[in-house]
């Protein structure tokens, strides 16, 4: 995988002469973003397979918490193994990352939920944005999905998994 980076950047430095747009491709276009992408959208799947199925026997703020904590552990192995490779699971290590992901995720979860709170609760923009099948619920839930996958990564990589 870091092979197939390296020849894209190969590629973009033969047409792009300027080192400081070519520095952020590197950061940009490499596997450890490719990956936090991937397994964003699939914790993203989580979430929102989690939240449909439990949406149908309790009210949308309690299914999305479920869906969070289902959403969250998800992530946690997923992001320490393949985005950050974290590969330590010693105790003196998860120590430290376990909490600091999770507390991460509790203030995106509050963003989150403030915005449900506001978007579909006092404001009801929900039933407006329904297309179709596809409940407007679910479409306030992407785009807030977009709004906590960037903030996590942001504290992923400066706080949780950062090297040293």
């Amino acid at each position: 995988m870091d092979k197939l980076f390296e020849k894209i950047h190969e590629i973009c430095g033969k047409f792009i002469k300027s080192e400081k747009l070519m520095d952020i491709i590197r950061k940009v276009v490499s596997k450890e973003v490719f990956f936090y992408l991937l397994f964003g959208v699939l914790t993203t799947v989580v979430n929102l397979v989690t939240l449909a199925i439990f949406n149908r026997f309790v009210d949308i703020m309690v299914s999305n918490i479920i869906a969070w904590v289902a959403a969250v552990v998800f992530a946690y192995v997923t992001n320490k193994l393949f985005v950050f490779e974290s590969k330590s699971w010693r105790f003196d290590v998860i120590k430290k990352e376990i909490p600091s992901f999770t507390g991460a995720r509790v203030l995106t979860l509050g963003i989150e939920e403030l915005g449900i709170l506001i978007m579909i609760k006092w404001l009801h923009l929900d039933v407006p944005l329904t297309i179709g099948p596809v409940g407007g619920e679910f479409i306030i839930k992407g785009i807030l999905a977009v709004i906590v996958v960037l903030l996590n990564y942001v504290f992923s990589k400066m706080l949780i998994f950062k090297k040293k």
